[in-house]
């Protein structure tokens, strides 16, 4: 693992990392933030998953975080959202695949399936890495997201409830196989056969009997993603259906950028520190 950058902030550091990836094939980037009281011992872990066209970056400068994990104790992860590199199959005109759009799963078609494997990335690669090298508690874990990665944070914890205490998500693609700007890299990524499509849709994942303790979900009625793309009350239904409890927040006039995640990023920090530390 190499240093990128380290700067101390609110007594704790931020931290931007690079290491070669087994997983995706290339050089990996991801960012830390470690509180203050990981001097005193291991610290809960929230991990935070991006949406499309982004890198660990967005939520690290405009995501106003690291005030609140700094008093409640958090180490906050912030996983790049696709391999990169000169020899990464891409569509460089195509901002919704490829290059900032690895949509947290595994691909199983060519010439993606070498590289585009976030979901064995972000659930085993990646946290094994930070077992070694972070004073992280493992045993207390939350994760979260915006859009693609709101996408991301739900399906992770549906299929791994043991492993997260909470889950919320500002924004989610909730039902991605039907949703405008993800169906298409879906089919790219993981061929025409829509069965396989489910086990990285939220909807279909909650239908097909995957549970979680519960969720928290903000959404912007300004948000212009929000009838094709987004469409929360798909999940609230599943939810709903299920017996899963959920917390939708509809926030009225807010849109889809980090001005409304960064409004409501205190509110779901402190919801994920009460979980963690119960």
């Amino acid at each position: 693992m190499k240093t990128i950058s380290i700067a101390k902030s609110h007594g704790g550091f931020q931290g931007v990392y690079s290491h070669a990836s087994d997983t995706c094939k290339c050089e990996m980037t991801f960012a830390v933030f470690v509180p203050p009281q990981a001097k005193e011992g291991p610290c809960p872990v929230l991990w935070y998953l991006s949406g499309l066209t982004c890198t660990h970056a967005n939520v690290m400068e405009k995501g106003e975080y690291r005030r609140l994990a700094a008093e409640l104790g958090l180490i906050v992860i912030c996983p790049d959202t696709s391999p990169r590199g000169a020899d990464i199959p891409d569509e460089k005109d195509n901002w919704q695949f490829g290059s900032g759009a690895g949509f947290y799963l595994d691909a199983t078609q060519e010439p993606y399936s070498a590289n585009y494997r976030m979901y064995s990335y972000v659930t085993e690669e990646l946290p094994a890495l930070v077992a070694d090298e972070f004073p992280a508690d493992m045993e207390k874990q939350a994760i979260f997201g915006h859009s693609m990665g709101g996408h991301g944070a739900l399906t992770i914890a549906l299929k791994h409830p043991d492993r997260f205490r909470s889950c919320s998500a500002f924004a989610p693609i909730v039902q991605p196989m039907t949703a405008d700007w993800s169906k298409g890299a879906f089919e790219k990524y993981l061929g025409p056969d829509q069965d396989a499509w489910r086990a990285y849709d939220a909807c279909a994942l909650v239908e097909d009997g995957h549970r979680f303790s519960e969720f928290l979900i903000d959404q912007g009625t300004a948000d212009g993603f929000l009838d094709n793309g987004l469409r929360p009350w798909l999940f609230e239904e599943a939810c709903g259906k299920a017996g899963i409890p959920l917390t939708l927040n509809m926030r009225e006039g807010y849109d889809h950028s980090y001005f409304f995640i960064s409004s409501f990023m205190e509110d779901h920090l402190r919801w994920h520190a009460d979980r963690l530390t119960a």
